[in-house]
């Protein structure tokens, strides 16, 4: 049994194939696909693909990279969709929410602090109902950090974790577990390898992000969750243990970072 915690399945690369790809995704043993909101204009649009994918669960939030073309309405729409979310056995998390310092464009007065303020503010609402984030990490981990530790939540997960041992150690003490996924799966990919490797298993989560993110094996083609038994096969490689410790150990962190998904079970 295998867990996707992140891919956007609403994706417009999948459009018309939604349900067939959860579908291939499910025969293959992927029992849960994760798909985060990126923003209020497909809050609807993930509860409903959730609701219709019967490996399908989903998480509200507004992503740092659509933060542009927010408002605060957006805020005050997302903290009261909540409570009913809350009656969906398939609502998870706050997210995708975080901090993306890579775009140039997103660095830079007023955008930056506009991040920032969308990411703080989502993190009230995790706190205030208890949940767990589903955070976006791009050259921003400690400014993320330093905003976990002052507005604690649930924990959640660290979605494509590339950061170094030190910060890896931070997330997981704040309760977090570490998103990895097809970029693991390229040599070149040093640091990333060396993390897979070397950080507990118990911090460890498989993810996809689909469609992007495609593992070694099919880049550039249209990742998809049918691809987490080979990148978790990819995973028990670099640690030299079966695929079934992995299979197993992935899935229980999942399942205690997203406390939601053990009731789908």
């Amino acid at each position: 049994m295998w867990i996707d915690t992140h891919c956007h399945l609403d994706a417009a690369e999948f459009s018309g194939e939604h349900e067939a790809v959860a579908g291939e995704a499910r025969q293959l043993g992927v029992s849960r696909i994760v798909i985060p909101a990126i923003g209020r204009a497909n809050f609807g649009t993930v509860a409903a693909l959730a609701a219709a994918c019967p490996n399908g669960a989903y998480a509200l939030g507004i992503h740092p990279m659509f933060v542009p073309q927010a408002d605060e309405a957006d805020l005050l729409l997302l903290r009261a969709a909540i409570p009913a979310a809350l009656l969906d056995a398939r609502f998870l998390a706050i997210g995708e929410i975080g901090l993306d310092f890579f775009i140039p464009a997103l660095t830079v007065s007023p955008l930056r602090e506009k991040q920032e303020h969308f990411y703080i503010e989502q993190l009230k609402i995790a706190r205030d109902f208890d949940l767990p984030v589903l955070l976006h990490v791009r050259r921003s981990q400690d400014q993320l950090l330093k905003h976990l530790r002052r507005i604690r939540t649930r924990g959640g997960c660290a979605h494509a974790f590339n950061g170094s041992f030190q910060q890896a150690q931070q997330f997981i003490d704040l309760g977090f577990k570490l998103g990895f996924g097809g970029a693991m799966t390229f040599t070149r990919a040093l640091q990333i390898r060396r993390l897979a490797t070397e950080l507990p298993l118990s911090a460890l989560v498989l993810e996809t992000d689909a469609p992007d993110l495609s593992p070694a094996w099919l880049h550039p083609a249209r990742n998809s969750p049918a691809q987490i038994p080979q990148i978790g096969a990819a995973l028990a490689g670099l640690r030299a243990v079966p695929v079934e410790t992995i299979a197993a150990a992935t899935t229980a962190n999942a399942l205690v970072a997203l406390p939601r998904l053990a009731a789908l079970y």
